[in-house]
């Protein structure tokens, strides 16, 4: 969105702002209150209860008078507000719990300086300053605790309202969702005719529900339209930080960056784009055939496909301000997407899929971006085991989930670890395909002759001393000797 347009559309903000009662929970009118701790309460009262009165933001707003909402205008400048010599806005993001993308917009409205905040609703649990989670009450901010039936309410609207079915951006004319979703990749995507008219392209995204009809006669465009369809996730507020980020690192660490870009369309428009992207950027290795020398990408494209459609189906949307990643070093390329999974790292090859979003991972398969059955993770420890790959890593650093692919790297260099991660998930891809692991399944794996078994049964030891696999039966013996993991 333009400077000019985003202008035009906060002066509209306002104007409609105005025509609220005085006592509307989600909206607050100020003219020059900048105390930090006040503003603070605000944001987790105003987000708490934009949550139970199924709004997608909340606003304060300065420079109008509270009840009448008349112009005024007001001295308060959030770019320049300190507390205890710490900017305003760290300040606040750095005790509100979970973190809000909220935003700050300063500009004119009918000659007077205002101020207008637009914070988030608050997803997946009440929202907390410092420590307590507010609520408005009428026109009162009040703690959350006081108040068991609206604590009882936000927790219900938590548990039956999804994601997806949020607003990013409410109260558009057909022209604008046009303007805003890129219309042609929803029925490329699908093999299906585009509809000759606006109004028919419309009751398509409408059924799909990445639009809903308004009070008004216009249109709100949905979570689920924009995260897949945004023409630039930047028009939508909420989602602005969701767009993927691709880092290229010079060597094996994060000091030097080589290159660095942000996607900006949806997921499912800007697929293809992005695969083909990343894929180009990844190093490639010279592979000499018996008649001809072919290069060929340092990693599967299956698995990094699967991966980043893992990453952007399972991330949680609850933590704000972030988004997926992808990082390429020298010796590896890491894949990162904000939240927990929803099971174990060490299950992703057995567990029945689940899907923290479902009606995104729904669209993403009928588009042919991922498989719904949760079989990415078997497919990308297979394809690693068949390029002889080390095996991919799962972990969880900071409230994220990380998957990391490594370069080729021969037996002999690898750690213990490493080769106990192999053995492991060799043992769990296995299991699943019922048919357990034996020592001629891991030299297979692993490349080793015949003649080197011992090498083979040296890993098996390994692995069942780190307690990661057991026998298949404990009366077996080693001729025969069959394997599964630890939780089988």
């Amino acid at each position: 969105m333009s400077v000019a347009a985003d202008i035009k559309y906060l002066r509209g903000l306002v104007d409609e702002l105005r025509k609220l009662p005085s006592e509307t929970p989600w909206v607050e009118f100020k003219l020059n209150n900048a105390n930090p701790e006040d503003i603070g309460e605000y944001l987790s009262a105003l987000s708490n209860a934009a949550a139970l009165d199924g709004k997608a933001n909340a606003y304060l707003l300065w420079g109008l008078d509270n009840g009448t909402h008349e112009v005024k205008g007001t001295t308060f400048d959030p770019g320049r507000a300190k507390k205890g010599g710490e900017d305003l806005e760290n300040w606040l993001v750095r005790l509100l719990n979970p973190r809000l993308h909220f935003r700050f917009h300063c500009f004119e409205y009918h000659g007077e300086p205002v101020v207008l905040l637009e914070i988030p609703r608050a997803s997946g649990k009440p929202t907390a300053f410092n420590g307590t989670e507010f609520i408005r009450v009428g026109s009162y901010r009040q703690k959350l605790k006081d108040h068991p039936q609206l604590e009882k309410d936000l927790w219900r609207v938590f548990d039956t309202t999804p994601f997806e079915s949020l607003f990013a951006r409410e109260h558009v004319d057909g022209a604008e969702v046009l303007a805003l979703l890129d219309y042609p990749s929803y029925f490329q995507l699908l093999n299906r005719p585009l509809p000759e008219n606006r109004d028919a392209i419309l009751e398509v995204f409408a059924d799909d529900a990445m639009i809903v009809p308004d009070s008004a006669g216009g249109w709100n465009v949905t979570n689920l339209g924009a995260i897949l369809f945004a023409r630039s996730l930047g028009d939508f507020k909420p989602l602005d930080r969701k767009s993927v980020r691709v880092i290229v690192y010079e060597g094996r660490g994060r000091l030097k960056t080589r290159q660095e870009q942000e996607g900006k369309k949806g997921y499912a428009s800007g697929f293809e784009g992005l695969i083909g992207f990343v894929n180009g950027l990844l190093p490639r290795n010279e592979v000499i055939g018996q008649a001809l020398r072919r290069e060929v990408p340092m990693y599967p494209e299956l698995a990094v496909r699967e991966l980043v459609a893992n990453a952007l189906i399972h991330q949680d949307f609850a933590v704000s301000g972030a988004g997926p990643m992808v990082e390429i070093f020298a010796d590896r390329m890491e894949i990162t997407n904000p939240g927990l999974p929803l099971v174990k790292v060490e299950r992703f090859l057995d567990s029945p899929p689940r899907s923290r979003n479902e009606a995104l991972a729904s669209f993403m398969r009928r588009a042919g971006v991922c498989e719904e059955r949760g079989s990415g993770v078997d497919k990308v420890v297979f394809e690693t085991e068949f390029y002889q790959l080390p095996a991919p890593s799962f972990e969880t650093p900071e409230e994220s989930t990380r998957a990391v692919l490594f370069a080729h790297k021969p037996l002999n260099d690898m750690d213990k670890s490493e080769r106990v991660r192999a053995c492991y998930l060799h043992a769990a891809l296995r299991y699943v395909q019922r048919d357990p692991m034996t020592n001629t399944s891991l030299r297979e794996r692993f490349g080793i002759e015949k003649r080197n078994s011992a090498t083979a049964s040296r890993i098996i030891k390994e692995a069942l001393e780190a307690g990661r696999i057991r026998p298949l039966d404990p009366e077996q013996g080693k001729r025969n000797a069959r394997y599964v993991p630890i939780w089988a």
